[in-house]
């Protein structure tokens, strides 16, 4: 028997060995209390806001003495940060071309059943989702779902669960999938940076390459796939009362969309071109070159010049403007290039009774000239208008939609000639003629980041193929999209979600404090010596040390926030691999997966909570149908983990 195996059979001694090297430091002790305390609070006052709290903590931690100053603040200089910050950019691009769109309009558009849906949901998301950040993806297919199932009467509630589910699964088939994996990337070449481990050991705590956890995330991705299509139909609950509210009758205008030659439904029947069924939305006529085709029947083709007569709602009256070359009627040389088109919005004006335009047909108003802006619908309370809207004669009280510029609010709110004047929620056209642009610029985006893990050295002029220039390439394919007008500057700085990257920052202090203080190692220590007073041989002493940090990740994600618990408990992986003699690397692999997979509840995910209040959702709903997706990933992550990173350390 070995000296080891020697010490290793006597638990009880190894534990007393073990507490007598882990004596916990006043530093540990203040690092561990603030983690603590960060948590406890989170769960007792869910108002108050996680980056407040990682940043107060981190406060105390550096005024304690824990951390110095400029160990505090080098988080908020990490790479990681940087790189999701551009990621949300680049994301953003994606979604303001209408890239995104298409990919799900066109993905989602022809599924009739629920089951349908959701197989092309798991073909369009799943993929999508490892190459682009979650939260922006979910903010853009949402809409999508929710319209999809207006049009035929479906619940959201069934399948935006799905949707979240599906962006999860997805983002752990690659680096740059979700935020999480990002945040830990970061951390890792912090501690390697920073010292303090052997050559074998730093060796193995380097940073993620691109394509490092495809090889247990493709394998979750299907499992997780079979279980939404096979079982979560039967789980997810239906919220009859949403559709009513999908169907409830809103406000309706009449509006006269003309279509140019470059127009893509040129020569579709109006069924194909989708047209017939849209929600809340009833094609009324066609004029074509004065002669009028009503009632229109599924078989019409759209023909150049046409000019669409449509009644409905604002919502959809939006989807239509996003065509291109479906340009209203009534002005239709007012803003109809896209790059013009992205400058406007659309406006709800009530005209009042002193209002110079009374008495007068919307084509006779001039109201481009007049008010920069162009007539689109009109609506008269309680009086279906069949006219067309160039020959509408002007009431007090009438509703007109408005192309307009963003100053037209601020201008006419307090005119005496509008009762109301109000913007159109999220009504921003797309730069349809930049979306292949956008789409290749990103998809370069990939490739470069593919070539830099796996070919670094491939040009040895400057940096351009480093395998730490992932960020300045995410930062330079944004400056790429804004130059080549695929988003503006704005857009590309709303983008950028503050709350995500201060919470980030914070989070790498308050997790370096707990690695300086000596915290992680007491912690990692515990852990081992758990074990062997246990008794557990040493054969089965790896495994269960990897599902111990597994679920303690786990549960710590569900109840607080993944990007918080990624960054805390990477450097207790990293301690238990030291601590016990293993390879540390299948316990950081092990919080990367259980960080960012998080099905039970609401609050463990962004993309949850963002299909919550659409869907209609109750958080027993997520525990219902996540908790059996929880474990089988969980045990099928804990199966293929080790046949990936063995345990022994080379």
């Amino acid at each position: 028997m070995t000296r080891d195996d020697a010490v290793w059979a006597t638990p009880f001694h190894h534990v007393v060995l073990l507490a007598q090297q882990a004596e916990l430091t006043s530093g540990g002790m203040i690092a561990i209390g603030v983690t603590a305390g960060i948590f406890l609070a989170l769960q007792r006052r869910r108002a108050i806001s996680i980056d407040l709290l990682f940043l107060g903590g981190l406060v105390i931690v550096t005024l304690t003495g824990v951390l110095t100053s400029e160990q505090a603040l080098a988080g908020f200089s990490n790479r990681a940060v940087v790189m999701i910050g551009a990621l949300f950019a680049a994301s953003a691009g994606l979604r303001a071309t209408g890239a995104l769109d298409w990919i799900g309009n066109g993905l989602l558009g022809s599924a009739k059943t629920e089951r349908g849906a959701l197989v092309r949901l798991a073909a369009t998301v799943v993929p999508v989702s490892a190459f682009v950040l979650n939260t922006p993806l979910v903010a853009m297919m949402a809409p999508v779902v929710v319209d999809w199932c207006r049009k035929r009467s479906i619940s959201p509630s069934r399948l935006l669960i799905p949707l979240s589910y599906f962006s999860i699964i997805g983002g752990v088939c690659t680096l740059i999938g979700t935020s999480t994996t990002l945040v830990i990337n970061g951390k890792l070449a912090a501690m390697v940076r920073d010292g303090g481990h052997s050559p074998e050991v730093a060796a193995r705590i380097g940073e993620l390459t691109f394509f490092e956890i495809t090889t247990v995330g493709v394998p979750l991705a299907l499992v997780g796939i079979g279980y939404m299509l096979l079982v979560a139909l039967r789980r997810l609950p239906d919220r009859t009362e949403l559709i009513e509210q999908l169907g409830e009758r809103r406000r309706e205008y009449l509006v006269e969309m003309l279509v140019e030659p470059r127009c893509p439904l040129i020569g579709k029947s109006v069924q194909d071109a989708g047209l017939r069924n849209l929600p809340g939305l009833f094609l009324i006529e066609i004029d074509r070159g004065g002669e009028t085709i009503t009632p229109v029947s599924p078989r019409d083709t759209i023909q150049s010049r046409d000019r669409l007569v449509f009644t409905g709602v604002v919502t959809t009256i939006a989807d239509l403007e996003r065509i291109p070359g479906l340009v209203p009627a009534v002005d239709s040389t007012f803003e109809t290039q896209p790059a013009e088109r992205t400058r406007r919005q659309l406006t709800e004006a009530v005209l009042s009774r002193t209002s110079p335009l009374i008495g007068l047909t919307v084509r006779e108003t001039d109201f481009r000239k007049r008010y920069n802006a162009a007539v689109v619908a009109v609506h008269r309370n309680g009086e279906r208008l069949t006219n067309k809207v160039g020959s509408i004669r002007l009431e007090p009280g009438d509703t007109l939609l408005l192309q307009t510029r963003n100053e037209f609010v601020d201008l006419n709110r307090h005119s005496h000639e509008f009762y109301l004047v109000s913007r159109v929620g999220d009504t921003t056209a797309r730069r349809h003629d930049r979306a292949l642009l956008a789409g290749l610029l990103f998809v370069g985006l990939i490739l470069w980041l593919t070539i830099c893990s796996l070919w670094p050295d491939l040009l040895p002029w400057g940096n351009v193929t480093s395998g730490r220039i992932h960020a300045i390439a995410a930062v330079a394919i944004v400056l790429a999209m804004i130059v080549s007008r695929c988003l503006t500057t704005s857009e590309a700085r709303s983008a950028i979600d503050l709350q995500v990257l201060l919470t980030i920052g914070a989070a790498l202090g308050v997790g370096e404090a707990l690695d300086r203080s000596g915290a992680a190692h007491w912690l990692a220590q515990s852990l081992v010596g758990g074990t062997t007073a246990l008794g557990i041989e040493a054969t089965w002493r790896p495994y269960v040390l990897l599902a111990v940090v597994y679920l303690i990740s786990q549960l710590f994600t569900e109840t607080i926030t993944n990007l918080a618990v990624a960054t805390i408990m990477i450097p207790v992986a990293v301690s238990v691999g030291v601590v016990g003699g293993y390879d540390p690397r299948p316990f950081i692999i092990a919080v990367t997966l259980s960080a960012s997979l998080s099905f039970v509840t609401p609050i463990g995910y962004q993309t949850n909570l963002m299909v919550m209040g659409p869907g209609g959702y109750q958080p027993r709903d997520y525990w219902r149908v996540g908790w059996p997706l929880a474990l089988l990933l969980t045990v099928t992550a804990l199966v293929i983990i080790p046949l990936q990173w063995p345990f022994v350390l080379s």
